[in-house]
């Protein structure tokens, strides 16, 4: 049986959710807060440090996260988006909520250079 997709629409608006992983070398969960942005049934994360922040580290390793939004827990499947339609689609959506980025501006150094992240939502707990 097939997973039920969640609906996580009424969090697009939240300023923050909180990302926990699996430390590479301990094990160990490691909670961050970081903005985010909403499509789907997936959340995307800009990581400014690229592959040296810790917690990309951590899932390249072990893909398997849990991600907190306002009073809600999910858990997901993280990967490095790659897909140039859908790491755009995400850079916008991330530069618009935060930096109020538009179609007719230049993005910021953040939003064309950070890597993308995308997490499959797959349950909420």
């Amino acid at each position: 049986m097939t997973p039920e997709k969640v609906n996580l629409t009424k969090f697009a608006k939240e300023d923050y959710c909180y990302l926990t992983t699996r430390g590479r070398k301990t094990g160990n969960p490691h909670e961050i807060e970081i903005w985010f942005g909403v499509n789907e049934n997936s959340i995307y994360l800009l990581s400014g440090g690229g592959d040296t922040s810790h917690w990309v580290k951590n899932l390249i390793v072990d893909s398997n996260v849990s991600v907190r939004i306002a009073n809600q827990t999910f858990t997901g499947i993280a990967k490095i988006i790659k897909d140039e339609k859908e790491e755009l689609m995400a850079r916008h959506l991330l530069t618009g909520k935060y930096q109020g980025w538009r179609e007719d501006q230049e993005m910021s150094e953040w939003g064309k250079t950070a890597w993308v992240v995308g997490i499959e939502i797959m349950t909420n707990l």
